[in-house]
């Protein structure tokens, strides 16, 4: 399948489906169990627990997609340079730069001009990528 604007997000079912209704529905039921039982401590050590799984569930997801930040900003500023001679410019967000790298190695330095010049949005960036370069690694 080639990858293009319209299906190039992914998303693991497991994770952003199954255990997020997961997490949520044990959450409620925390919080229903400590109402109910009232706020001794065994309902309040489970609603704890429940939070720290939280906490834990969104943290499991940045953590990963800020090292795939360094690494794509890291990539790209060398694609960057080896096409034109330059570094990106630092006015060019990391979401710019994440939508940049879909572009072309013939569209990269003048649309990463254009994102800059005309301050586009990562969508606008996307949108406008004619040859698209495939990523199928970032969920």
């Amino acid at each position: 399948m080639n990858q293009n604007y319209k299906n190039h997000r992914r998303m693991d079912p497991l994770f952003h489906i199954i255990l997020l209704l997961f997490l949520l529905f044990t959450l409620v039921a925390a919080i229903i169990f400590m109402f109910k039982n009232g706020f001794d401590l065994t309902s309040i050590l489970i609603l704890a627990i429940v939070v720290i799984l939280v906490i834990i569930y969104i943290l499991i997801r940045q953590y990963p997609l800020k090292a795939q930040d360094r690494a794509i900003r890291a990539e790209e500023n060398l694609r960057n340079y080896v096409l034109t001679g330059k570094l990106l410019d630092e006015k060019l967000t990391m979401g710019q730069i994440i939508a940049l790298r879909f572009a072309s190695d013939a569209e990269l330095p003048a649309l990463s001009e254009k994102a800059v010049s005309e301050n586009l949005s990562p969508d606008e960036i996307k949108k406008q990528i004619t040859n698209w370069k495939v990523d199928y690694y970032r969920i």
